[in-house]
C-alpha cells in the first residue's frame, strides 16, 4: 500500500519509515553520550519506540500507561490520566531513565510525567526524554527529537490502521494483502 503525500495539514508516515524514525532517533541519543540505565515509554505512542531502544541499548524496558486523547474517537486532547501502576520487569524504577514517546504534542504529558517520576521514585536520579516529533504548540522541548513540526500536522503513524479495525473485520481486512 502506498502512504498519501504529507501536507501542512497531515503527516504520513510507513512502516519503514517509522521504523529508520526510531533507528535515528536511537542513533542520536547515542551520539551524545548519555548513558542511561532504564528506558521508560509511554503507552500507547512510546511503546514501539521503548521496545526498539530496550532492545538496542540492551536496558530494561518500563512501561507506564498515560491517556489523553479519548475524545472525538481519539483526535481531541482531554485531560491527563497517568496510570498508578507500571510494568518493568526488573526491580524498581530507578537511576538514569531515558523516557520514550512518540512525539510532543502540547508537551504536557512529557512534563507531568517526569515531574511524576521525580516526585514518586526516589531513586531515579535523572530523567532525560526523547521523541521522534515535536510540534510547534509543545510547551516542552524534550531532550532528543527528530523532527520539529511548526505547522502541528496530524501524524497519521502506521499503525493507525488498527484504531477501527474490529475481531470481525480482520479477514477481509487480511484478504488486501494477499497476492
Amino acid at each position: 500500500m502506498t502512504t498519501p503525500a504529507s501536507t501542512d495539514n497531515d503527516l504520513w508516515v510507513s512502516w519503514d519509515e517509522y521504523h529508520r524514525l526510531i533507528e535515528r532517533l536511537a542513533l542520536k541519543v547515542y551520539e551524545s553520550g548519555w548513558k542511561f540505565d532504564m528506558v521508560l515509554c509511554l503507552a500507547r505512542g512510546g511503546v514501539r519506540p521503548g521496545d526498539v531502544f530496550s532492545r538496542i541499548f540492551d536496558v530494561p524496558l518500563a512501561i507506564l500507561s498515560t491517556s489523553s486523547y479519548r475524545e472525538e474517537a481519539g483526535t481531541k486532547q482531554g485531560d491527563l490520566d497517568i496510570a498508578k501502576y507500571m510494568t518493568m520487569t526488573k526491580g524498581p524504577l530507578s537511576g538514569r531513565v531515558l523516557l520514550v514517546d512518540d512525539l510532543a504534542d502540547s508537551g504536557v504529558t512529557l512534563q507531568k510525567v517526569i515531574t511524576h517520576l521525580t516526585e514518586n521514585f526516589s531513586g531515579v536520579t535523572e530523567v532525560k526524554s526523547a521523541v521522534i516529533w515535536v510540534k510547534g504548540t509543545s510547551s516542552f522541548r524534550p531532550d532528543y527529537h527528530l523532527d520539529d513540526l511548526p505547522h502541528n500536522p496530524w501524524i497519521h503513524q502506521p499503525f493507525e490502521d488498527y484504531d477501527g479495525l474490529r475481531p470481525h473485520q480482520l479477514a477481509a481486512w487480511m484478504k488486501k494483502f494477499e497476492k
